[in-house]
């Protein structure tokens, strides 16, 4: 088969790593991370717009490196070509290799930060999509030192801590190691951070299997949902994450 991958760039390394491999055809285009924090509906429209340039005659599928991503995937409409997303939450999913482990693990550990090479590498953004991210424009950005500047030093106090200190209710980072980039040198990174913010620190092996179904298939209806020409994505609240529905419904 003859594929067209539109990913988001936290999974560049282990994409390109199941891509190499596959007997698949597979022809990528990678999304920045910032697209997540725009809001759900520009991030669908960016997407979509990238969906409607994929030439039916070429491809057979538009795989999408995401899950739901905070209903950034909602509304999605699949044009002439059909689109297969993995059934999760968030990209965590995929790092763990399935929906199961991670929600056992979160259950587990309340309170954890999750780390990957990908999120380490591209996790903080600049240029537009930070001019056009929420936290930008209500000021959720803002430093402790910004606040007091123009609230005084009491006000910014509790702004800051109530709204622009956003590890507050976490306590854990957890590295997952994918087995592909510098992942030494990531790890200890990460863990020095952990020192420094005095939470614990956890590694974990993370779990390709979901990723490179998503790119070599099949696309069985438990892990993935395979959208049809003229639906779209829409949030399910049920186990199954994601739904098809008809454009229009």
């Amino acid at each position: 088969m003859r594929l067209k991958l539109i990913a988001c760039e936290v999974m560049y390394r282990e994409l390109c790593h199941v891509v190499a491999s596959s007997p698949n055809t597979v022809d990528a285009q990678f999304v920045p991370k910032g697209l997540h924090d725009i809001g759900a509906a520009p991030m669908s429209e960016r997407i979509q717009a990238l969906v409607d340039t994929v030439d039916a005659a070429r491809y057979e599928a538009v795989l999408l490196g995401y899950a739901l991503c905070n209903n950034g995937l909602a509304g999605l409409t699949a044009r002439d070509v059909p689109l297969v997303l993995p059934r999760g939450h968030d990209c965590i999913t995929l790092f763990m290799g399935s929906r199961a482990r991670y929600a056992r693990y979160f259950h587990e550990n309340p309170g954890v930060y999750f780390e990957t090479t990908g999120w380490s590498e591209r996790g903080r953004d600049a240029g537009e999509l930070t001019q056009l991210s929420i936290q930008r424009r209500t000021g959720m950005d803002s430093t402790y030192e910004e606040l007091a500047r123009k609230y005084g030093e009491d006000n910014a106090r509790y702004l800051y801590e109530t709204l622009c200190d956003t590890t507050r209710n976490y306590r854990q980072y957890t590295y997952i190691a994918m087995g592909v980039g510098p992942e030494a040198q990531i790890e200890a990174r990460v863990r020095q951070e952990a020192a420094e913010r005095g939470w614990k620190f956890e590694r974990m092996e993370g779990d390709l299997s979901l990723i490179r179904r998503l790119v070599d298939g099949p696309w069985d209806a438990r892990d993935f949902l395979v959208v049809p020409p003229g639906s779209r994505i829409a949030a399910s609240y049920g186990e199954e994450i994601v739904a098809a529905e008809e454009n229009g419904t």
